[in-house]
């Protein structure tokens, strides 16, 4: 036991977390030159297009240092602060993290969240100075911001470069020796912890844990905490470039359990595994439940395959369990699911992977936030969507969920960021100079504002340079209207929103407008309205295509032509009262995309 090391490598986005990896594994040989490609660990077609990390991955390696062999898990965790709830999985299963910074950019928001995760978990850190073959690297100062952050000497500070291998030897032997062993009981009853999980079609589920105390060999009768399930271990082994099984897992390692689980609730992450014979006597327990950000419905474009696409997002759900759903039902478009989401990004990663993986076509709705409504007779409800609102009759006030943001910028850019904070209803709580040219700014601001286009815009302003990182600080009271949209009378419900009163007007016109472009012209007028309750607040008709009816007739008396228009203005009519409007996808996407 004492020649493990756990430890995971925590960054902001792009500042060469999965490189470094791959250098990682290849000079410890845990990989071949024929296996090597960039990001080597991120498997996902969709990580390797965008460049991002989105899943945790754990890889194990050998390394021999003065005559010793060290058996190294590594674990590369996403940077995006959407995928934040991987990272504190990861976390949890180390006892050590090499926090990397990028010396042309410095340190940055996520940076800086994911290295207090890593501190409340008592983690030893090694701070890495990533990038330094580029000709813009600034050592010193990055170095002395990383020493401001987490303190130390200078020294210790290794300065590495993921393309040119630079470091990478530096890093293991710091690794070796600064990381400590897992501390654990072997002769205790097996106690690990189940940190991810995937599903396989050809083996069922496949979940990965860290032992404890205690071991489990191939075999042996297996019993889930949580669920109280039991199983056989089939399989167990640990995890190199594929699965490699072995007879026995013992304190302080990393494996995988194939034990033919084929239903997807019957494991859960963060749950306990241990032995039926003799068990654990508690559960492991700092695993929270994972807070979602963002709401929206998800809907199968055929009403059919409702019951495929639940069991897509269970599969989903195994390997990503910050994923949370239900059931819901929509008068527009029939049965799904209401989920929730931690950010814009995770919910376009989501609609994409179960397009890739699961070929399941959906309909995303309008995104929110969940509310709560009280009522005059002191009661509280929940709203996780608009359509859930109570009667204005018996409303007493809503209160919606408001976050704390921080925003790292240079001092270029803190007008302009001030100006959209505020116009999305923020309040200044603190502004600090970090280093002579950027500044941490510091807003309360409602979450309603920020799950629209608040990250784009803000990277917009910035050229990319600002970074953004929030946390939930409760509900307050606020002035919230709900917004309909109808067309030729029918509420949609699928496009209602709760918006703040002063805004509502302006979003009502913009909404309409944008509606009219989207939806394709019919043989009858289309009338589009924004309302509040009974009050018609904006409205926009899309124009009948006309049919030349009266080109047959010609000269002869003009009350010929005018038979014709009046039976055409009668069809319309009859038209357009059994006639329903489509409403494309591109529009519900487009309403996040209003300015």
């Amino acid at each position: 036991m004492k020649n493990i090391r756990n430890f995971c490598i925590i960054a902001h986005i792009d500042h060469g977390k999965s490189t470094l990896a791959d250098r990682l594994l290849h000079f410890t040989g845990a990989i071949s030159d024929r296996d090597l490609k960039e990001q080597t660990l991120d498997d996902m077609d969709l990580e390797r297009e965008r460049g991002i990390t989105i899943k945790s991955h754990a890889i194990q390696m050998e390394y021999t240092h003065q005559g010793e062999t060290y058996v190294l898990n590594l674990i590369d965790t996403p940077g995006h602060v959407d995928f934040s709830y991987e990272v504190s999985r990861s976390i949890a299963s180390c006892e050590g993290a090499l926090l990397i910074v990028d010396a042309t950019q410095g340190i940055q928001a996520q940076t800086i969240s994911n290295l207090y995760l890593a501190i409340e978990h008592d983690l030893e850190i090694i701070p890495v100075l990533n990038k330094m073959d580029l000709d813009s690297a600034m050592p010193e100062e990055v170095t002395d911001q990383i020493i401001d952050l987490i303190g130390g000497k200078r020294e210790e500070v290794i300065p590495a470069s993921g393309k040119t291998g630079l470091g990478v030897e530096n890093i293991l032997q710091t690794v070796v020796h600064r990381v400590p062993a897992p501390k654990g009981d072997p002769n205790a009853p097996l106690q690990a912890l189940v940190f991810d999980s995937v599903f396989n079609s050809y083996r069922g589920i496949i979940a990965y844990f860290k032992v404890l105390n205690g071991s489990i060999s191939k075999g042996d009768k297996v019993k889930f905490v949580n669920t109280g399930k039991e199983y056989n271990a089939d399989e167990i082994g640990t995890l190199g470039l594929d699965l490699m099984p072995k007879k026995e897992i013992n304190t302080g390692d990393v494996g995988y359990i194939i034990s033919g689980i084929k239903q997807a609730k019957e494991v859960k992450v963060g749950d306990t595994l241990t032995l039926k014979a003799n068990p654990c006597e508690k559960a492991v327990e700092g695993f929270e439940d994972v807070k979602p950000m963002v709401y929206a419905g998800i809907y199968p474009v055929d009403t059919d395959e409702y019951e495929e696409l639940r069991e897509s997002m269970e599969k989903l759900q195994l390997n990503d369990a910050s994923l949370t759903f239900e059931p819901e039902s929509s008068a527009a478009l029939g049965f799904g699911f209401r989920c929730g989401f931690l950010g814009m990004l995770h919910m376009e990663i989501i609609q994409e992977r179960l397009e890739r993986e699961f070929g399941m076509t959906v309909i995303t709705t309008v995104p929110n936030v969940s509310y709560k409504a009280y009522l005059k007779k002191g009661e509280m409800v929940e709203m996780n969507n608009p359509s859930d609102m109570p009667d204005p009759v018996h409303l007493d006030y809503i209160e919606e969920p408001y976050i704390s943001a921080q925003i790292i910028t240079k001092s270029d850019f803190v007008g302009q960021v001030m100006t959209l904070c505020i116009e999305k209803r923020g309040l200044l709580k603190n502004q600090v100079y970090l280093t002579t040219d950027r500044v941490e700014i510091s807003f309360d601001m409602p979450l309603a504002e920020v799950v629209f286009d608040f990250y784009d815009r803000l990277k917009t302003i910035s050229k990319g340079y600002a970074s953004f990182d929030y946390s939930p600080i409760g509900h307050q009271k606020s002035n919230l209207v709900k917004m309909d949209v109808l067309l030729n009378g029918d509420q949609v419900d699928a496009l209602s929103a709760l918006v703040h009163r002063d805004n509502a007007y302006n979003l009502g016109k913009k909404m309409c407008e944008k509606l009219k472009e989207l939806i394709p012209r019919q043989q009858f007028d289309i009338a589009i309205q924004a309302a509040l309750g009974s009050k018609i607040i904006s409205r926009e008709t899309v124009k009948a295509l006309r049919k030349d009816v009266t080109a047959k007739c010609y000269g002869g008396d003009i009350t010929r032509k005018r038979k014709l228009l009046e039976k055409q203005k009668k069809g319309k009519k009859r038209m357009r009262s059994v006639g329903n409007v489509e409403i494309p996808q591109s529009a519900f996407m487009a309403v996040l995309k209003l300015d």
